[in-house]
């Protein structure tokens, strides 16, 4: 794993940085694991847009992971590392004693050739790739594929390169430092998967172009300042004119730029014990 660059040829390919893929092992995806995936282009139901700035992009299939980790007490082994264009974090494909296969989410150190296993109530080995209730994971440990609720399959901490940290146990409880820096309360029979999450410098990747967000899907995102009056709060005026009174707001009129949008009372509050730092995602 590591970050391929280019020489300036163009102007674009001067800041352009891409991952050099040395981890992926299998270029092909498995066909009995993938779904198609329909694009909306923002649109709900009604043809109406409600998430503005998506269109076109590469077209993809969707890869079916096991989240749940459903083969209890079965040791499977990891036959391919591949990449999912669906998220930024890789994919292990394991094969398991009848032959079936799975997509998990690749640890940093999972290698091909390795052998995984989840459970339940067992004892197992605190290895990479391995998934058991927090209530067995000792203190320390980096784990990801969080649940938050037992047998509902992971949740959180299922990006490149974070990992969530075992800070305590408390009865039924355990504390968990999130990426974000947030320490929120899991119960202990929630299971989890031990180890950093790969593809660690995802978040140093510079995409150089807006040609990319287009693969992607992503269209440009116009300024309200650069709009007329009947379509932002900000748009209007002659010339180069500042955001004007409100200062500043979103299309509807709501403060942004931060302003705190989470509910009041949101039935989550008992669970955190610590706030994530400003800043943090």
């Amino acid at each position: 794993m590591g970050i391929k660059k280019f020489r300036p040829t163009t102007n674009a390919l001067r800041h352009t940085t891409i991952s050099d893929f040395a981890e992926i092992t299998k270029s092909k995806p498995e066909k009995a694991l993938l779904r198609p995936l329909k694009k909306s282009g923002g649109r709900n139901n009604k043809g109406r847009i409600t998430a503005r700035y998506r269109s076109g992009g590469h077209k993809r299939m969707y890869r079916v992971i096991d989240f749940k980790r459903s083969r209890i007490d079965e040791i499977g082994k990891v036959i391919a590392i591949e990449y999912d264009p669906n998220r930024s974090a890789r994919l292990a494909l394991i094969q398991y004693p009848d032959n079936t296969r799975a997509y998990i989410l690749a640890p940093l150190e999972l290698k091909v050739g390795n052998e995984i296993v989840s459970t339940i109530e067992k004892n197992i080995e605190n290895l990479p790739g391995n998934c058991m209730p927090i209530e067995k994971i000792p203190l320390g440990a980096a784990v990801h594929n969080v649940e938050l609720s037992p047998g509902k399959g992971g949740k959180i901490v299922r990006a490149a390169g974070t990992s969530a940290q075992v800070m305590a146990k408390e009865g039924d409880v355990a504390h968990l430092r999130l990426p974000s820096s947030e320490v929120r309360k899991v119960r202990i029979q929630c299971r989890a998967t031990v180890g950093q999450l790969g593809n660690v410098e995802h978040d140093s990747l510079s995409i150089g172009k807006a040609g990319r967000n287009r693969w992607k899907g992503r269209k440009g995102n116009v300024r309200g300042v650069a709009m007329n009056p009947v379509d932002h709060p900000h748009g209007g005026g002659e010339g180069k004119a500042p955001q004007g009174n409100p200062h500043p707001v979103t299309p509807w009129g709501k403060p942004t730029k931060g302003f705190k949008t989470r509910q009041k009372r949101k039935y989550s509050d008992s669970m955190i014990v610590r706030r994530r730092k400003k800043g943090k995602r």
